[in-house]
């Protein structure tokens, strides 16, 4: 399980738990409109949060947007 804590996105310091909020305030359901978006503000610089995470530890926006989805976070 991720804690909401968790640092997602470095470049702009994004937590895990503020991505979930974000996604659920405005009702996201793609990696692609969390990205076209500027008010989640991730994913735009180094892009390691789209993929394997900053930290090769898997916690990036796709499995953000899925424990989301699944009401896990």
């Amino acid at each position: 399980m991720v804690n909401s804590d968790t640092l997602l996105c470095i470049c702009n310091n994004v937590t895990a738990g503020e991505l979930a909020e974000c996604i659920k305030q405005n009702g996201f359901t793609t990696l692609q409109e969390i990205l076209d978006s500027e008010c989640c503000n991730v994913g735009n610089k180094c892009e390691l949060c789209q993929d394997e995470g900053f930290d090769n530890d898997g916690v990036n926006i796709p499995l953000i947007l899925q424990m989301v989805k699944e009401k896990r976070l």
